[in-house]
């Protein structure tokens, strides 16, 4: 377990929502040139994810890149339907990064099971710490798979962001993903080597579930809208 993604209509709104729901006002982040989005992240480690993050991510108006060159940005963020149900509900958990010593291992893992976790590509932002580098799975369609429960591995340089990230009072207690084809999710995630990271469980609807610590109280947080 590396991070929990959510995705907002602008970092603003991200931000304000982070103070309600959660109790902190996230403070770090940076640009991602390449996808032209940026972020808010916080820590939320705790001792079943000792080295985990939350990212608030929104597309960057700003940004001189407006789309990738040849594909669509990660994390479906280009997808009309799921930016349509950010801007009618608020920010919302969407996904989840996995950590990986050996990202084309695990996709050549992947892809044994006839699972396409896409190209693996560098990344970079600057912060005030330094430049961080990875480089992680991205497909040319941008989908995140398996409706977000599938997660997008990353493979990290020298630095990681919970290096430099204080303790944010928000602690991730556990991770839970539910999908009709939990067979195949389980399949998946033993594959990549994540399956003590997470429970997943059969269900009618596709949902992670991130159960937080926060100086609110107990949150948990879901990736699934209730249909009006």
């Amino acid at each position: 377990m590396d991070h929990l993604v959510v995705l907002a209509a602008d970092l603003a709104s991200g931000v304000a929502w982070c103070e309600r729901t959660l109790g902190i006002t996230p403070t770090a982040g940076g640009e991602h040139p390449l996808m032209g989005t940026h972020n808010r992240i916080f820590n939320v480690a705790s001792p079943a994810h000792p080295r985990a993050y939350l990212e608030i991510i929104a597309i960057n108006s700003g940004a001189s890149t407006a789309i990738p060159a040849g594909g669509r940005r990660w994390f479906d963020m280009d997808d009309a339907a799921l930016r349509q149900q950010v801007a009618q509900h608020g920010p919302q958990l969407i996904h989840w990064v996995a950590s990986v010593h050996d990202v084309a291992e695990r996709c050549a893992a992947l892809a044994a099971l006839d699972v396409e976790r896409g190209a693996v590509i560098t990344a970079s932002r600057p912060t005030q710490s330094g430049l961080l580098q990875w480089q992680i799975t991205v497909r040319s369609d941008g989908l995140r798979l398996m409706d977000g429960c599938l997660p997008t591995l990353i493979q990290w340089g020298a630095v990681h962001p919970c290096d430099s990230l204080p303790a944010s009072g928000v602690q991730l207690q556990q991770l839970a993903l539910q999908h009709p084809q939990a067979a195949t999710l389980q399949a998946a995630c033993d594959a990549v080597g994540v399956a003590a990271s997470v429970l997943v469980a059969p269900g009618a609807r596709p949902c992670l579930s991130a159960q937080l610590s926060t100086p609110r109280g107990p949150v948990t947080l879901t990736s699934f809208i209730p249909q009006e």
